[in-house]
């Protein structure tokens, strides 16, 4: 891949696929704190938080205030999370108009996910559609958890991922979707064909992204596959913060510093920062109660800047 002028797109997950794994609630000031940490290292796009039943997800109690405070930010992509038409009703009551909607293709995972089933989660979807279609600025991913291994399962057929995404993208032609490693189980073959699968489903000018999980090591490799099968948005978290509290097992995402230097070093632009993105990698290390992951935080900066 070296010499080639490519970039690849990585979207920030630490402030909330990465937070919503620590247990004990942070506080507001330390989060956005490191939100802005994220953004100076060149972050431009970023999923912000969620807007979450406080009983489900404690630690996203406070989405509202953080939301305020980076409310209109220019040049760069603030999404939310939601995983209901209420959730949406509170990012439009918040003005922000770039969602995530998330729901998984195992069964199983979706009801200790969301309580739901995958078709009552699909309604969900449509409600979010209609609820945020007077929305000029509206902005949708929808991930499709689960969409290689379910924790409860085991691996997800092939053909309920395609059967899943079909429904998705008759109800929100126009999102970009991800397929999602959410117990970091996929290998890097399995990824590559499963995306190039299923993208051969979709209508040309589809938007593709890749979530993945660390937790077998094969989170950067996974990504790269992705890359080969024509995906251009990959999500990480840096320091590799995270694990999905309804998926056993699974460990943080993909360090956002480890997916920099795979891409950057093959020549593949990804528009960050590296000394930035470490000293903000260091204060989400330091966290209590994170999980924390990757290698090149790990390695001394001396090698690692060189």
């Amino acid at each position: 891949m070296t010499g080639n002028s490519e970039s690849v797109e990585i979207v920030e997950g630490a402030p909330r696929d990465g937070f919503q794994s620590i247990d004990k609630p942070l506080p507001t000031e330390e989060k956005i704190a490191i939100i802005e940490a994220l953004l100076s290292a060149g972050v431009k796009r970023m999923e912000l938080g969620s807007f979450v039943s406080p009983k489900a997800i404690p630690q996203m109690a406070d989405m509202a205030d953080i939301a305020a405070h980076f409310q209109g930010r220019d040049g760069v992509r603030l999404s939310v999370l939601v995983p209901n038409a209420r959730g949406a009703e509170l990012a439009l009551k918040n003005r922000y108009s770039e969602l995530v909607f998330v729901f998984s293709v195992s069964e199983a995972h979706n009801q200790n996910n969301v309580r739901r089933s995958v078709e009552q989660s699909l309604q969900q979807l449509r409600a979010v559609v209609d609820t945020m279609a007077g929305d000029a600025n509206f902005r949708l991913r929808v991930d499709l958890a689960t969409s290689f291994d379910c924790p409860f399962t085991g691996t997800v057929p092939l053909e309920e991922v395609r059967r899943a995404f079909a429904k998705a993208i008759a109800i929100a032609p126009d999102a970009e979707f991800a397929l999602c490693d959410t117990t970091g189980r996929a290998d890097p073959v399995t990824v590559k064909t499963r995306f190039e699968t299923v993208m051969a489903d979709a209508p040309d000018g589809t938007g593709w992204a890749f979530h993945g999980h660390d937790t077998f090591g094969m989170g950067v490799a996974n990504a790269l596959f992705a890359y080969q099968a024509g995906v251009r948005v990959m999500e990480g978290a840096a320091a590799g913060l995270g694990g999905c509290p309804f998926a056993p097992g699974a460990t943080g995402n993909t360090a956002t510093e480890d997916l920099y230097f795979a891409f950057q070093q093959g020549g593949i632009d990804t528009g960050l920062d590296l000394e930035k993105l470490l000293a903000a990698a260091d204060r989400i290390a330091a966290l209590p109660g994170g999980k924390t992951g990757g290698h090149l935080r790990l390695v001394p900066r001396t090698r690692a800047y060189a």
